[in-house]
C-alpha cells in the first residue's frame, strides 16, 4: 500500500474513537476493501499514482469516513447501558434506602467498584467501564477527607504529599482515558461537581460533624435523585450514536443536576460556589479535548522524529 493510503488509514484511525477490539476489525476490513479497489483501478490501466489518487477521491474525507464508522459502531447494547449506569444506580439506591451509614454496604460497594474496574480494564477498556473508573477514585477522596482529622503537625505534612500524589494519580487516569477518547474522560468525571456540591452543602466547613450526618439523612432522597439522573444520562449516552448528541446530553444533564443540587440545598450553596462548580463542569468538556490534541500532536511529532532519524 502506498504512503498516501497509509496516511489516510492512520488519519481514520486517529479520529475513530471506538472500542479497540472493534477498531482492529474495522480497519482490517477497510484496508482490504481499499486494496481490492486499488487493484481494480490498476487492472483498468491506471498507474500506481493515478490509482491511489482516484481511490482517495472515491473514498472521500478521512474524518467523514471516521465519523460514519463511529456512528455505525458506537452505539452500545442495553446490557452495556445497564453496566455503565450501574455504579450511579447503586449510589442512588444507597441514599434512597438510607443505607449510606452502614459500613457493610459502603465496603461492599467500594469492593464491587474496584473489582468491576479491574475486570473492565483487563477486558480491553470497553465504554461501560469509565463510570466505574470514576468511582474507583472515591477511596482516594475519602483519604483526603480524613486528613484534617490528623494531629496538626501530621496534617501539615500529609496534606501537601497527598495533594501531589492524588493529582498525579488523577492525571495518569485522565491521560490514559484521553488517549482513547476525550469524551470518555468527561463521562468518567461527570459526577465530580455534583458530589462536590453535595459535600459543600452537607459539610460547609470541610468536616463531617454530627450536624453534617443529620443533614445527610435529611438530603438523602435528593442525593439519591441526583445519582438516578446521572444513571439515566449514562444509559442514554451509551445508546446514542451521534457524538454531538452525546456531548450535549452530558453538558445539559450535568448543568441541570447542579441546578437541582443548588435548589434543594436551600441557600447552603452560595452563588459564587455554584458558579465555581459550573466552571468545573465546563472544564470537564474543555480540558480533556485540549489534552487529547496535545497527546496526538506529541505522538505525531515523535513519529516524524523517528522517520527523520531512519532517513
Amino acid at each position: 500500500m502506498t504512503t498516501a493510503l497509509s496516511h489516510y488509514l492512520e488519519s481514520i484511525r486517529a479520529n475513530l474513537r471506538i472500542d479497540p477490539s472493534e477498531e482492529r476489525e474495522v480497519l482490517t476490513e477497510l484496508e482490504t476493501h481499499i486494496e481490492d479497489r486499488l487493484q481494480e483501478l490498476k487492472e483498468a490501466g491506471l498507474s500506481e499514482e493515478e490509482a491511489t489518487e482516484t481511490c482517495l477521491g472515491l473514498l472521500g474525507s478521512a474524518k467523514l469516513i471516521a465519523r460514519q464508522i463511529y456512528e455505525a459502531h458506537s452505539q452500545g447494547s442495553w446490557r452495556q447501558a445497564i453496566l455503565a449506569s450501574m455504579p450511579h444506580l447503586l449510589f442512588a439506591t444507597l441514599f434512597a434506602l438510607n443505607w449510606w451509614h452502614h459500613i457493610g454496604w459502603l465496603s461492599f460497594m467500594l469492593t464491587l467498584i474496584l473489582a468491576m474496574t479491574i475486570y473492565g480494564w483487563r477486558r480491553g477498556k470497553p465504554t461501560w467501564i469509565f463510570p466505574w473508573l470514576g468511582y474507583s477514585l472515591l477511596p482516594v477522596a475519602v483519604v483526603g477527607l480524613l486528613l484534617p482529622y490528623l494531629p496538626w503537625g501530621w496534617s501539615l505534612l500529609a496534606i501537601p504529599f497527598y495533594f501531589l500524589l492524588a493529582s498525579w494519580w488523577l492525571f495518569c487516569i485522565v491521560i490514559q482515558t484521553a488517549k482513547r477518547d476525550w469524551l470518555l474522560s468527561s463521562l468518567m468525571l461527570l459526577p465530580t461537581p455534583i458530589i462536590v456540591g453535595w459535600f459543600l452543602t452537607l459539610a460547609p466547613n470541610g468536616r463531617f460533624t454530627q450536624d453534617a450526618l443529620q443533614r445527610v439523612a435529611y438530603f438523602a432522597p435528593w442525593i439519591g435523585l441526583s445519582f438516578l439522573i446521572l444513571a439515566l444520562t449514562i444509559a442514554a449516552f451509551i445508546r446514542l450514536r451521534q457524538r454531538w448528541l452525546r456531548i450535549a446530553l452530558l453538558a445539559i444533564s450535568g448543568l441541570s443536576t447542579l441546578i437541582m443540587v443548588a435548589y434543594y440545598a436551600g441557600g447552603r450553596l452560595s452563588l459564587p460556589t455554584l458558579i465555581g462548580l459550573v466552571l468545573v463542569l465546563w472544564g470537564l468538556f474543555l480540558v480533556p479535548p485540549l489534552l487529547e490534541r496535545w497527546l496526538r500532536r506529541s505522538g505525531k511529532l515523535k513519529c516524524q522524529e523517528q522517520i527523520g532519524g531512519g532517513l
